[in-house]
């Protein structure tokens, strides 16, 4: 009991330190000059549809194509070709990418488009904002990653961030 309880806790002491990794990342953007590490360009492009929507303990939220909610970072710039997510961060917030021009949805109303994401692929956007997944979602219609630290959003189809505390987290 005592050693699941240690393992539990150093997990979590983990993900917050990695987490941490991600509101230093404010500033910073690859500018081309440097690489993330592999496990941060984790591809998370979907088989049939980039996006769709989903029912979720938060109401309709957009997900990739395997089912995973999609997450705003409000360290990102709307429109502004980027993303502020990098290194560690990217690690734990996967970039949702697509290997088209024109990104296939169904459900979603908001603007989508693309851009360069910081491992070189297609980043998705919605309304000009970059969107990710989060690594501690371990299943379609999780969402772990709603509100945490205040900067990460569930989005919803019409691309609006949705700011509501999920139930049963």
């Amino acid at each position: 009991m005592k050693k699941k309880l240690l393992l539990a806790m150093a997990g979590s002491a983990l993900a917050i330190v990695a987490l941490a990794g991600c509101s230093t990342m404010a500033g910073s953007s690859n500018g081309g000059g440097t690489s993330s590490s592999p496990s941060a360009t984790a591809n998370t492009t979907a088989t049939s549809n980039d996006l769709a929507t989903a029912n979720s303990s938060l109401g309709q939220i957009v997900v990739d194509g395997k089912g995973m909610t999609a997450y705003f970072f409000d360290k990102d710039t709307a429109n502004s070709g980027k993303s502020a997510c990098s290194g560690q961060c990217a690690t734990l917030w996967p970039a949702i990418t697509t290997t088209s021009d024109t990104p296939t949805v169904k459900g979603v109303t908001g603007k989508v488009g693309t851009i360069t994401g910081v491992d070189g692929g297609k980043q998705i956007t919605i309304n000009g904002m970059p969107i990710y997944t989060f690594a501690n979602d371990s299943a379609a219609g999780d969402v772990k990653g709603q509100g945490l630290m205040g900067i990460w959003w569930a989005v919803s189809p019409a691309g609006d961030k949705i700011t509501t505390a999920a139930s049963g987290y």
